[in-house]
Order: structure tokens, then C-alpha cells, then sequence
């Protein structure tokens, strides 16, 4: 069973996600998605366990969900979730060929 966050700590991430990481949702989606040659156009956070986040996703055939597990395993801080989300960021520069830009 994943570790289940509060409610409220759920809805700051995804609000932080959302409001201020737009680019990195669609940029973690499309390096995420099974190459079936869709177009991923738009991607917003919708989730999050300790197991890995949760994604809506809207591309040429429609919006469906698209789950992540966090790259290091499992987690259980809030501390964690911040790690994990650069981690799949790096991850995603590294699989679509971008450059990362540094991280605060």
C-alpha cells in the first residue's frame, strides 16, 4: 500500500505544480508517454502517493491518466516529493535530448 499524504500537503504540490511548472508536467509526460505517436499539447499534476504521481494528460487522441512511480522507489516525506519530481524532470531532459536548466 503507498504512503498516502495529507490532503492539504497533496494540494500544495499540485497547486505548485500546476500554477508554477506547467512546462515541466508536459516535458515529464512526453518523456514518460509509450512512443505510440500520439502529441501530448497539454499535461496537468492531478495526483500523488508515495509510490509516484499522477498526470492528466490531453493529446490528439484524447485526455487520458498517465502515472509515474518516482525514480529513487517508494517515499514518505513531503521533503521526498520535491526530489523525486526533479529526478523525473533530469529524467525526461536526458530522454527527449533538452537541456536542463539548474535547479534552485
Amino acid at each position: 500500500m503507498p504512503h498516502i499524504f495529507d490532503a492539504d500537503v497533496v494540494s500544495a504540490i499540485l497547486r505548485h505544480m500546476n500554477g508554477d511548472h506547467r512546462d515541466d508536467n508536459l516535458l515529464i509526460t512526453r518523456a514518460f508517454t509509450e512512443a505510440d505517436g500520439r502529441e501530448i499539447t497539454d499535461a496537468m499534476m492531478t495526483g500523488l502517493d508515495g509510490d509516484g504521481g499522477v498526470w492528466e494528460v490531453t493529446g490528439d487522441s484524447g485526455i487520458s491518466e498517465l502515472r509515474i512511480a518516482w525514480p529513487s522507489g517508494p517515499i514518505t516525506e513531503r521533503a521526498a516529493v520535491r526530489r523525486e519530481v526533479v529526478a523525473l524532470y533530469d529524467l525526461a531532459c536526458a530522454r527527449l535530448g533538452v537541456e536542463p536548466r539548474p535547479h534552485a
